[in-house]
């Protein structure tokens, strides 16, 4: 039983790097229109993560134009994911960052970490 769920189960992509709460990620994801396929990416910080086998995600907040806050939550195997660049790290003290919805201005900054 438990070798059928490992045939089924989506394998780990390796473009996805090791993510974490405050992180700045830019997420390089395949988008398909009509026939063409081109990569858009997607600037922002990581809120959370679920670790949760093959159905790990992790979502991300960037503020669009005109101030309108956007997330978007992305299966962790996708094979959709091109590939996800860690811009920086940033310090935070707990693991979901829902506080940062309610965040604009200078409260929104992240002290960054510096390894």
């Amino acid at each position: 039983m438990e070798d059928l769920m490992k045939a089924v189960e989506a394998p780990v992509n390796p473009n996805i790097p090791d993510l974490h709460a405050g992180d700045s990620v830019s997420v390089h994801v395949k988008i398909r229109e009509g026939n063409r396929e081109r990569i858009q990416e997607f600037k922002g910080i990581v809120l959370f993560t679920h670790n949760n086998g093959a159905n790990s995600t992790f979502t991300v907040r960037r503020v669009a134009s005109n101030g309108i806050g956007v997330e978007r939550t992305f299966m962790a195997r996708s094979p959709r994911i091109d590939k996800v660049v860690v811009e920086r790290h940033s310090v935070v003290r707990r693991s979901r960052l829902y506080y940062m919805r309610t965040r604009t201005g200078k409260s929104a900054r992240l002290k960054q970490k510096f390894s």
